[in-house]
């Protein structure tokens, strides 16, 4: 029997921020450069997109972990 599974997840957070604040690739040089920003209102969006990725169901801590992505990223969180 050759049988397997596929289990398909969502997309990466960082392709969704890049999508979100239309970049092409994030900052090389982080913690000094911002090169984009997004809304809280979309950080929401990204968030509920993984929720079912993630190991966990909290919406507070889901959003904490998509803006950490985006800081490290270089991309601002307005809101």
């Amino acid at each position: 029997d050759r049988t397997f599974s596929f289990i398909i997840k969502s997309p990466p957070t960082s392709i969704l921020l890049k999508r979100a604040a239309n970049l092409a690739k994030a900052s090389g040089t982080a913690g000094k450069e911002t090169i984009g920003t997004v809304t809280l209102k979309q950080v929401e969006e990204i968030a509920k997109q993984k929720i079912k990725d993630l190991n966990t169901q909290n919406m507070d801590q889901m959003i904490k972990v998509v803006k950490g992505t985006a800081r490290s990223m270089g991309i601002a969180v307005e809101g």
